[in-house]
Formats: structure tokens, C-alpha cells, sequence
């Protein structure tokens, strides 16, 4: 027997045997696409930093409203620290006032010397006092007579007939104070009804009512 007759047969390919593989392979390529493809990461990547943009901008804006508000506290306490102790001061600069306007000027021309220096310490004194209120923001309200009455910074304490217009401002009783943008103290003042009647009547009839709580 020849060594031909002994190779195994299985060693020779054979077209049918080719036809086989191709269809295996093929077979295989088909399971592969219909196996489920994994999770991409890509889009979950994205939203998760999405989310924390959004957060980290969030932060940034409240960090900013914080330091706002911060500033803003510190400012109003510039601004106000004082208030308690400059709305005390008021009684003592009003008196200084009413010492200096109770002079009578031709009575003060025959007085001593020393009556005349000490009118003329008060005067300085009370200007001293002003001063020293407005170097810490608190300003004078002086409104006058026929000025707009303003309930944010002055007090009605009266209606009166007078030639002003009605719903104006009349008399005024006492200055008023404001501190920085603030009402320290309204101006109290007496609230015009307009011309007083033929009759004289001192209520000054049906003229302009108004507002008068501060």
C-alpha cells in the first residue's frame, strides 16, 4: 500500500469544506451585530458635566449676592452706626438753637461785655454742633413755608388756612434731620388748608385735606 493510500483523507480541502467556513464566519459577523452593544459613555460624560457647570455657576452667583449683601451691611453701618447717638444730640443743638434765636439783637447792643461774649460762644457753639452732624452725614431738614409737604420727611401736626395752596406747607415748628438717605428726625409743620374763609374761620373750611402721618 502506498504512502498516498494511507494519507487521511480529512488533511485535503475541498470546496464544500470552504462553503462551510464562509458560512460559519458568517453566522458569526450576524451574532455579533445582534448581540447588544454596550452603554456609550459619551452622553452620561456630558450631562454629568452639564450638572455641574449649572452648579458651579449657581455657587458663583450666590457667592456674589452673599459679598453684595455684605458690602451693602457695611456700608448701611458706615452710614447709620451713629443714629442712636446723633438723634440724642438733637435735643442739645435744638436748645443751642432756640438760645441763639431768643436774643433780641437791640436788647444785646446796650449788654455787658460779658452777656455779649456769652451769646456769642452759644452761636459758635451751636454752629460747632452742626457742623459736627454733617461731618457724620446727619443734615438739617429746613423746609419753609409754601414748600411741598413731603410725609417721608416731614411731620403734619396742624392744618391752618394761609395764602399757601392747600396741601403745602404753612408754618414750620421744628427742623427736621436725615441721616445719609434716612429720616432721623421729620420736620414738624403745620399743614396749609388754603385761604381762610370770608368769615375768617380759623378752620379754614372745606380746603385741602392732607396726609398728615409721616
Amino acid at each position: 500500500m502506498s504512502d498516498t493510500e494511507n494519507k487521511p483523507q480529512n488533511d485535503t480541502e475541498t470546496p464544500q469544506d470552504d462553503t462551510a467556513k464562509a458560512e460559519a464566519a458568517a453566522n458569526a459577523n450576524s451574532a455579533q451585530a445582534d448581540a447588544p452593544v454596550a452603554d456609550d459613555p459619551i452622553p452620561k460624560l456630558t450631562a454629568e458635566l452639564d450638572s455641574m457647570r449649572d452648579k458651579l455657576l449657581r455657587a458663583l452667583a450666590e457667592a456674589e449676592n452673599a459679598r453684595k449683601r455684605a458690602d451693602r451691611d457695611v456700608a448701611d453701618a458706615r452710614s447709620y452706626a451713629v443714629s442712636s447717638f446723633a438723634k440724642d444730640m438733637l435735643d442739645i443743638s435744638d436748645n443751642l438753637t432756640r438760645a441763639v434765636s431768643a436774643v433780641d439783637e437791640a436788647a444785646l447792643a446796650d449788654a455787658p461785655d460779658a452777656v455779649k461774649n456769652l451769646v456769642e460762644g452759644v452761636a459758635m457753639t451751636e454752629k460747632a454742633m452742626a457742623t459736627k452732624l454733617e461731618r457724620h452725614g446727619v443734615k438739617k431738614v429746613d423746609p419753609q413755608p409754601g414748600d411741598a409737604f413731603d410725609p417721608h420727611k416731614h411731620q403734619a401736626v396742624a392744618q391752618i388756612p394761609s395764602d399757601h395752596g392747600a396741601g403745602t406747607i404753612a408754618a414750620v415748628m421744628q427742623t427736621g434731620f436725615v441721616i445719609a438717605d434716612r429720616t432721623l428726625r421729620a420736620a414738624m409743620v403745620a399743614v396749609s388748608s388754603g385761604p381762610a374763609a370770608g368769615n375768617g374761620d380759623a378752620s379754614g373750611g372745606s380746603g385741602g385735606n392732607v396726609d398728615m402721618k409721616a
